[in-house]
């Protein structure tokens, strides 16, 4: 195998905004953030919108979620000038 081409595989919390719900496991993606697990050690954090504690099709309920400022953005960015 070639060095220096695989990505860092490694544990990270995905941390759901909506929701408050974090769950560690392994990933290759790049964060800058950290958080403390509950055994103590720190771990870089990845934040999600939606995830199986907060979508509708996983928990049988609708939810709001707040995308308001995504679409505003967007428009914002994107209009015709």
């Amino acid at each position: 195998m070639k060095s220096d081409i695989h990505p860092n595989y490694r544990d990270v919390i995905f941390y759901d905004t909506s929701s408050e719900f974090k769950f560690l496991t392994k990933s290759t993606i790049e964060t800058n953030e950290t958080i403390e697990w509950t055994d103590g050690n720190t771990y870089p954090v990845y934040k999600i919108e939606v995830s199986s504690q907060s979508h509708p099709f996983y928990t049988g309920k609708k939810m709001l979620l707040d995308t308001a400022g995504r679409v505003e953005k967007f428009n914002k960015r994107y209009a015709k000038k």
